[in-house]
């Protein structure tokens, strides 16, 4: 992604799903206002969204959550309380995963 200093990556593939996480310094202001750029995916790897959250076009749509099919415009406050949600919907995923031990999480 241009525009962006990346702070953290991590990228885990297990069982059929993959799990991507990209949070940065936006440098661009005029398209990313917050001064961040993220996008964290949990999906499968026939490219069905499970849930993902992203500002990448956060000037014109704002802050999203995806899933499945559906989009919706998320309050956003900070990066950390947003990783958080994020790990909590993805670690329900892989626990239902009975051969899956799913990432090491950084906390």
């Amino acid at each position: 992604m241009a525009g962006y200093t990346v702070l953290y990556e991590h990228r885990h593939i297990e069982a059929g799903l993959i799990e991507k996480v990209k949070l940065g310094y936006a440098t661009d202001l005029d398209t990313n206002p917050s001064g961040t750029r993220y996008s964290m995916h949990l999906g499968t790897l026939e490219d069905i969204t499970l849930v993902r959250y992203d500002n990448t076009h956060e000037a014109t749509k704002g802050h999203e959550k995806h899933t499945g099919a559906s989009e919706t415009t998320i309050d956003f406050t900070d990066l950390e309380s947003l990783l958080v949600a994020f790990y909590a919907e993805a670690d329900a995923y892989w626990d239902e995963i009975d051969d899956a031990d799913g990432p090491q999480r950084p906390y």
